[in-house]
């Protein structure tokens, strides 16, 4: 548990995701646009892979933020009355609101607070929210929650980095093995993706071609894309 030292007492894991936000660096990430478009072919194929049907499948994303992933969903084909969304910080989800349909669900809070039907979801999405959480007992207790919410023969679907950033404590990067340990129930078919970002942004400042040439190399990708299929029984 993290401690808050303005106040003397010890903070929620929600609380201290919610100072690590707060100090992070804002500005234009000059190789976001070739991220988010190699994510964007890596997901259809998962759709393609999957079987779920976009057009009826319910789906929620834990730590939604602004509103982008879901909206890429719809642009999939996904409804926008079958989405729900939870954010843990009030500014972003406002942002979202803003962004989406108002037939997407948003819902304020730790995710772990948020009261919804066990097995209602035929996709939890988790892109970027492990890593950003330091407690493992946090880690754990949110892993088996949403787990608890994904329906027979559906999924969690994840996009996290597997390595830790020595310039950035606070995130702690989670490998495959680790993903597996935290859903030991899930069939996990993982797909090694992204250019390290460091190097990708310098690659992007040279030449964008660079970027390709050098995600070519799967020792250079730091992300992986994983499918976390619940059987049925």
């Amino acid at each position: 548990m993290a401690y808050d030292h303005n106040v003397g007492s010890p903070m929620t894991e929600a609380d201290a995701v919610r100072v690590r936000y707060a100090r992070r660096a804002t500005g234009s990430d000059p190789a976001l646009p070739l991220f988010l478009e190699e994510r964007e072919r890596v997901v259809r194929r998962w759709m393609k892979e999957s079987g779920i049907p976009p057009a009826t499948a319910r789906v929620l994303e834990i730590g939604c933020g602004t509103g982008g992933n879901l909206l890429d969903l719809i642009r999939f084909g996904f409804a926008p009355s079958n989405l729900t969304g939870v954010e843990l910080q009030e500014d972003r989800l406002a942002e979202a609101r803003r962004r989406l349909p108002a037939t997407v669900e948003l819902i304020p809070g730790d995710a772990l607070d948020v009261e919804l039907e066990p097995a209602a979801f035929d996709v939890v999405m988790l892109f970027t929210v492990f890593t950003s959480l330091l407690d493992a007992a946090c880690r754990e207790s949110l892993a088996r929650h949403v787990w608890r919410l994904v329906k027979p023969a559906g999924g969690v679907l994840w996009y996290d980095f597997c390595f830790d950033n020595p310039w950035n404590r606070d995130v702690a990067g989670i490998p495959v093995r680790a993903i597996r340990a935290l859903f030991p129930d899930g069939a996990v078919r993982c797909r090694r993706i992204t250019l390290a970002p460091p190097l990708a942004r310098a690659a992007v400042r040279v030449h964008p071609s660079l970027y390709h040439l050098l995600n070519a190399i799967p020792l250079l990708r730091t992300h992986v894309l994983c499918w976390i299929g619940k059987e049925l029984t």
